[in-house]
């Protein structure tokens, strides 16, 4: 693995990620998306997803009670596996969930990975999740995910252990001007 380097966004629901995975995308750099591994999964059983979220919260945490907690993770090694077989040497993991997925990772890919936090005010956050197209929650699902997924998922700790933060609380400009920033350190 000569020359990967692999960033790995985390945050809270609302914070930024799929802003700054799609900025990464547009400069030609190809995603890992761990809430797809979830959505693939639930198509292959037949399970419908909800506007509300409900059915991919539910199965989310099912799959992880009953495949283990690190069977998403496992789903997002693969493919990264295969981004690299493929001749990858810059790859993007989209939404690290669980402190499980964070250590596993870090076993896997020592030398070549780097997490990256993306931050923001929760009223901020709150706020933005409220008017999000397709994906919208009201105050109270929000706070209900957060604490889902501090508490079953064990989110928190990858945050907590991030190697560089973006504060999000500004314009996109400024916190892909920031993302770029953390690039060129890790000379991605």
């Amino acid at each position: 693995m000569e020359n990967v380097k692999i960033i790995a966004l985390v945050g809270m629901s609302g914070s930024g990620k799929s802003v700054a995975v799609d900025h990464l995308a547009e400069k030609g750099y190809p995603k890992v998306h761990f809430g797809g591994m979830i959505y693939k999964e639930m198509e292959k059983r037949g399970i419908e997803r909800t506007e509300d979220g409900e059915s991919e919260k539910k199965f989310r945490e099912m799959i992880r009670e009953t495949e283990g907690k690190d069977w998403v993770v496992r789903q997002v090694i693969k493919e990264t596996r295969d981004l690299i077989n493929a001749g990858q040497k810059r790859i993007v993991l989209d939404g690290v969930y669980s402190w499980t997925e964070y250590k596993t990772l870090k076993k896997e890919f020592p030398d070549a990975l780097t997490f990256v936090a993306i931050v923001t005010d929760k009223k901020i956050r709150y706020a933005r999740v409220a008017v999000r197209p397709g994906r919208a929650f009201d105050a109270v699902a929000i706070r209900e995910r957060d604490r889902s997924e501090i508490e079953n998922l064990e989110k928190g700790g990858p945050i907590a252990m991030a190697d560089y933060y973006i504060l999000n609380n500004g314009t996109i400009e400024e916190s892909q001007a920031r993302l770029d920033e953390i690039l060129k350190e890790i000379e991605f």
